[in-house]
């Protein structure tokens, strides 16, 4: 008081007492009117006694400060990384650590100093009066920024004191214990020494019936010989593989059907009967057990009858190669039968020689086309081409030298049998990927057709050329693979296609022009599957308007239909007939079926 009546522009005023507690005694600030507009540099400045009075005392309190503000500086900072690296349960202990720390600090005191409990009021306070009486200077290590996060983190931490979450996880865990009770295990049963285990299979074990280990298997394999390897080139004799004796009976047959060449045949060229009287015939053609039997060893590919008037012989082409040849004059049917092997493969395709009846020709996939001759008893071979495998052959000229044969890779080879040799003539590429069959014209024997996958085509045998052919006609109504395409017998005006999308088609080829149109599709089940010959619907030679097919349904049936596309007439032959018939065939004279199946039985239908 006596100093502010020495120094009147100076004015005392006394902190707050909660300030004051800070410091142990009442602290005074200086207050000096300052103005900037009458500012002067050495206006304002305190008395020298004052200052010298009171030097000691600011010193003192000034060190005493710094200590409070480091203590504090260290508990807080401890505080704040605990609350970053523990959970909410460690930030509690370290609220209590430091509110802890700071009682004991209140409690010691050295000299007059007082050691303050950790609040943000004193703190703000302390700064407050730091500021206003040694200036900010003496504060420049703890910034605003620092006394704020200082104070967030010290009231972050009461408030997850007062939540209490250690207590809230307790009970929670106590609940998720109470809710989930611990799984028993599963003891397992223990083995049995001595009982019986599961069966296992003995094959699995390599382990004989017997108890046996069996040997070890060998370690390179063995290997396999083709199952049908390549016959040999050259002439093969007529040997049957049925018959290991009875030459004379077997010389016999061939002396019987070496004289039908010189049987006149009657002339083909007459009208049609009517389908009445062609019905009337066809209802006394019957099966009975004499007409049935195996011929050759597996599916029958291709069936054809010999055109006699007087006896009965047919011909059936295997699977496995096979040629087999049934007289049907014979009382006992095993004695009429022989079985050739003049192929290795499959024999697609066979005919009787037009020129000479002694002769039947056989074509197979393995690329021979052979001819045997009942007269010499040899199987002569025509042609043969080991790089590529044969499907079908048909005969250009009525003499039978010159021959059209159809390869499986789509091309076409011209083969004349009058120059020595096997190997063909021409060979043109066609514009099919494939050909199925191959077929002249009765009439225009220039003229031929092919079945290829989904296409047929018609050329012009006089305009092949070798680099490729354009077909004249191409019919592409079919929709699905096709087995077979025939013109009709008799003038070739008709012609009738088998497709897998169980239509037949008959189409009208009496113009061979640009285009042939189509006059009737038959619905007709022609799904044979996997292990059943496809079939072929072929013309009958004696009624060029009415084609023979195999029939799916049952009981097993042959059916006759009209080119019109009406059903002629049904064979059925109850237990003499209880397979598919894929492949059949009419004699061109007589009133004789003759169908063949998968097993290698020929079932005949005759009067």
């Amino acid at each position: 008081v006596n100093e502010y009546k020495e120094n009147q522009n100076i004015t005392c005023v006394s902190l707050r007492p909660e300030q004051a507690t800070v410091l142990g005694k009442t602290p005074k600030v200086y207050l000096v009117p300052f103005s900037l507009s009458n500012y002067k540099p050495d206006q304002f400045k305190h008395p020298k006694s004052l200052l010298n009075k009171n030097f000691n005392e600011v010193a003192c309190k000034k060190c005493k400060k710094t200590e409070i503000r480091k203590t504090c500086r260290r508990i807080l900072t401890s505080k704040m990384e605990a609350t970053s690296s523990k959970t909410e349960i460690t930030l509690q202990k370290s609220s209590l650590d430091v509110y802890t720390e700071s009682n004991k600090l209140q409690h010691k005191s050295t000299s007059d100093t007082v050691i303050p409990s950790v609040d943000m009021e004193s703190i703000q306070a302390l700064d407050s009066d730091e500021d206003t009486t040694l200036g900010l200077d003496e504060f420049s290590g703890l910034s605003p920024y620092e006394r704020k996060r200082l104070k967030n983190i010290s009231e972050n931490a009461n408030f997850f004191a007062s939540l209490q979450l250690s207590a809230s996880a307790a009970r929670l865990r106590e609940m998720i214990k109470k809710k989930h009770p611990p799984e028993s295990k599963r003891k397992k049963p223990k083995k049995r020494e001595n009982g019986t285990g599961c069966r296992r299979s003995m094959r699995l074990l390599k382990v004989d019936p017997s108890g046996v280990s069996l040997p070890a298997p060998p370690t390179q394999p063995t290997l396999i010989a083709d199952e049908n390897p390549l016959l040999p080139p050259g002439p093969l004799e007529m040997t049957p593989e049925n018959r290991d004796d009875d030459n004379d009976l077997f010389k016999g047959f061939l002396q019987t059907w070496a004289e039908m060449n010189k049987t006149s045949i009657k002339n083909t060229e007459k009208e049609l009967s009517s389908i009445k009287s062609y019905k009337a015939n066809l209802s006394g053609m019957i099966i009975n057990e004499d007409t049935v039997h195996k011929v050759t060893k597996g599916p029958i590919f291709s069936l054809t009858l010999h055109p006699s008037e007087i006896r009965t012989l047919v011909a059936a082409g295997a699977k496995s190669g096979q040629v087999g040849l049934w007289d049907l004059t014979h009382q006992s049917k095993e004695d009429g039968i022989y079985v050739f092997q003049p192929h290795s493969q499959p024999v697609s395709c066979l005919y009787f020689s037009p020129a000479n009846p002694a002769h039947i020709l056989s074509l197979s996939y393995d690329g021979t086309l052979r001819c045997g001759d009942f007269t010499r008893a040899i199987f002569e071979e025509v042609c043969r081409d080991e790089r590529s495998s044969f499907s079908s052959f048909d005969f250009l000229g009525q003499d039978a030298s010159t021959l059209i044969v159809g390869h499986w890779n789509g091309k076409i080879s011209l083969v004349d049998r009058r120059t020595p040799g096997t190997s063909y003539e021409k060979l043109i590429n066609s514009s099919l990927r494939k050909i199925r069959t191959v077929h002249v014209h009765p009439v225009h024997r220039q003229y031929f057709i092919t079945a290829g996958l989904r296409d047929i085509h018609i050329y012009d045998a006089r305009r092949l050329n070798p680099r490729g052919s354009q077909p004249l006609i191409s019919l592409t109504e079919h929709t699905k693979s096709i087995a077979s395409a025939y013109f009709s017998p008799l003038t070739g005006n008709r012609v009738v296609t088998t497709c897998a999308d169980c239509k037949l088609r008959i189409f009208d080829s009496s113009s061979i022009s640009s285009q042939i149109p189509l006059l009737t599709t038959i619905r007709h089940n022609t799904i044979t599957g996997r292990w059943l010959t496809r079939f072929q619907a072929v013309w009958d030679p004696k009624q060029e308007d009415c084609i023979i097919v195999g029939s799916m349904a049952h009981p097993r049936r042959v059916e006759i239909f009209h080119e019109s596309g009406k059903q002629v007439h049904s064979f059925f032959g109850g237990e003499c007939l209880v397979s598919v018939c894929s492949i059949n065939a009419m004699h061109p004279t007589r009133y004789i079926l003759a169908g063949g199946n998968s097993s290698g039985k020929i079932h005949v239908f005759m009067n």
